[in-house]
């Protein structure tokens, strides 16, 4: 017993000493990735027209093989900068490829952070060029492949292109005109057109919370060359519904805080009409057989953002490039959440497996693996696409699926939904007030920001209002699997003269339905009202969005407008239901349902409405699908 003590202490310090070993043994192994598998270099490219581009380029240590690159141009900084320092974090969208290893090679755009030039939002593509001065994504892209392909070592004369949301834009344009070496581009949630259907405005209505918070920090105009990031726009309230109800007409954006200091942001307010500043900046209009790489291009079913740049981007180039080899991949998936994600659930909405991980393992790396490494061929189909409802993955040979039957869901009278047509010719309608000092919130949640799982969200926070149709289908006896894009017809009227039409679709889970397992925020399945597709159209553009026109006050209106593609499956035991409404706020900027610029619209243009929804046999409204039997 006399000896215990010092025994004791020696044991301690032994503890101690192997504690200590292990932890600077363990952190002499906490190398980052890509510093212990790559070397970084840092490069100014040179454009032709004398421009230089900021270029990162890793390039694997292993010497023994010549390896592929992977270009990435992006406006959001190819931070960190410096060749001696490395990201620290996991780069979630591409550390997948780097364990494959590939050259990568990352360029601030043209004008944004460390690259020289003046920068242009989604700069229009220029057909025909006549001169060294005549620059646009295209020749940027030509251009610093071009040096590339002189000046890297190690390579194996294949170049492959990929990008998420704007740099998927970039992406997009580095198909057009493309160098040789060029042979695979992955645009991955493309910004195709930002007035009709991307981030910026959908169908015309501006998306005031996504585009403003976005241009307070990206468009500030920068100073220089510079490595930093504009400071976030301060709210001063957790609250964006009421910060953008309290800031009151559009034009106080500037007025109360911007203060002109944003040109683009001034252009938008500008153009309020799909006018030429629109057109040009839309890349569908230019896929014109001129796509010489191959091409897959990347969404997600719940992509608030660029779902719309996903789909018409694959599909703009299956009509104009027939011989092309293009394909396309739809996955349950948020903005990026392919690899932002594990993908198996958004929200309570739980999608069966790691559909993230499977995407990264079985499409994306053998796509680039077989076309840029020469690794046997994976067969990849025309459409690989997941169905949410019975959460399967399909390989298909065209998408939408041509075996896809017509399928409408019509309203019907005491808010029913039905599969057939009203007979009645009596005048039948349902109406409500639309306030719009009292809009319809798009999410249950307090934030300034908009969350990326508001497009799966429980719908019964609206459903409750007096300003929210709702029709719904009755308990389902069999699935019902809805395919491709949806096509609303609304035959309307409106005491104003102009006005805003939202309508949902979404899957009403039966009231027995099990919560989620991993539940912290109590969230209850029981009657859960999914919201499946969604979206809005404003009126004046019902004819044309070049040259919009108010409504009579009191005449029936047809609305007809196109949502984005579902792969969906309702559930035997579920329901269907449809909710038209007449304001999504602070998503979309409030309508003065008033025919006046909305942009300069003043606090006594803003207008309390009666909206009718008619459903007879001379006025059916429905929504318009295609089934899978």
């Amino acid at each position: 017993m006399f000896y215990l003590p010092g025994l004791y202490r020696l044991c301690i310090n032994a503890i101690i000493t192997l504690f200590l070993f292990s932890l600077i043994n363990g952190c002499a192994k906490k190398v980052p990735f890509l510093e212990k598998y790559y070397t970084k270099a840092e490069y100014r490219i040179p454009m032709r027209d004398g421009i230089r581009l900021f270029t990162t380029v890793y390039t694997p240590r292993d010497k023994s093989q010549l390896y592929p690159i992977l270009l990435w141009r992006t406006p959001y900084s190819v931070a960190p900068y410096g060749e001696n320092k490395y990201p620290t974090k996991r780069i979630d969208s591409w550390h997948h490829l780097a364990e494959e290893k590939f050259i990568f090679v990352y360029q601030d755009v043209r004008g944004r952070f460390m690259s020289e030039g003046e920068y242009s939002n989604m700069r229009p593509y220029i057909p025909v060029k006549t001169d060294s001065l005549d620059i646009d994504e295209t020749t940027d892209t030509y251009d610093t492949i071009e040096w590339l392909v002189r000046n890297t070592d190690q390579f194996n004369g294949k170049v492959g292109m990929w990008g998420i949301s704007y740099p998927g834009f970039y992406a997009a344009m580095g198909t057009m005109d493309a160098h040789p070496a060029l042979v695979a581009v992955s645009p991955q949630a493309p910004i195709a057109d930002w007035f009709i259907g991307d981030d910026m405005h959908h169908h015309g209505a501006l998306s005031l919370l996504l585009s403003f918070d976005f241009f307070s920090t990206f468009g500030v105009p920068r100073q220089g060359l510079t490595t930093e990031w504009s400071p976030d726009f301060k709210y001063g309230t957790p609250d964006g519904y009421r910060f953008f109800l309290e800031m009151g007409p559009l034009a106080n954006s500037n007025h109360q805080y911007l203060k002109n200091s944003i040109p683009f942001w001034n252009e938008v307010m500008i153009h309020d009409t799909y006018d030429d500043f629109w057109k040009s900046r839309s890349t569908l209009q230019h896929f014109n057989n001129n796509v010489k790489p191959v091409v897959m291009t990347v969404g997600g079913w719940f992509d608030a953002e660029n779902c719309y740049g996903a789909l018409h981007t694959y599909q703009t180039i299956e009509k104009k490039n027939p011989a092309a080899f293009n394909m396309l991949v739809m996955g349950p998936w948020f903005h990026g959440g392919w690899v932002r994600s594990d993908g198996s659930n958004l929200g309570p909405v739980e999608f069966g497996s790691k559909t993230g991980d499977f995407y990264e393992q079985n499409i994306e790396l053998p796509f680039f693996g077989h076309f840029l490494k020469d690794k046997t061929n994976p067969d990849l189909p025309e459409a690989f696409v997941f169905e949410t409802g019975v959460n399967q993955w399909h390989q298909l040979p065209d998408w939408p699926p041509e075996n896809g039957q017509p399928f409408s869901l019509y309203l019907n009278p005491q808010r029913e939904l039905s599969f057939f047509p009203p007979e009645n010719e009596r005048l039948l309608y349902d109406e409500y007030v639309s306030d719009p000092a009292r809009p319809v919130p798009f999410t249950a949640r307090i934030t300034t920001s908009m969350p990326r799982e508001y497009m799966v969200e429980d719908q019964r926070f609206a459903a409750s209002r007096p300003d929210v149709l709702v029709y719904k289908t009755e308990t389902l006896s069999e699935n019902v699997t809805l395919t491709g894009p949806i096509t609303v017809e609304l035959y309307v009227s409106t005491s104003g003269t102009d006005a805003d039409w939202i309508v949902k679709l979404i899957d009403v889970y039966p009231d027995d339905a099990p919560d989620p397992a991993d539940n912290p925020n109590d969230i209850r399945m029981g009657g859960y009202q999914m919201l499946v597709r969604g979206d809005i159209m404003r009126s004046r553009f019902r004819d044309s969005y070049e040259q919009p026109k108010g409504m009579i006050p009191g005449e029936i209106t047809e609305i007809n407008f196109t949502m984005n593609d579902i792969y969906h499956t309702f559930l035997s035991g579920h329901k269907i239901m449809l909710q038209i409404q007449s304001s999504w706020f602070p998503l979309f900027d409030r309508n003065p349902q008033k025919f006046v610029k909305i942009s300069t619209a003043g606090e006594p243009d803003f207008k309390k409405a009666v909206q009718r929804v008619y459903h007879t046999s001379n006025y059916p409204s429905a929504v318009h699908v295609s089934r899978l039997y």
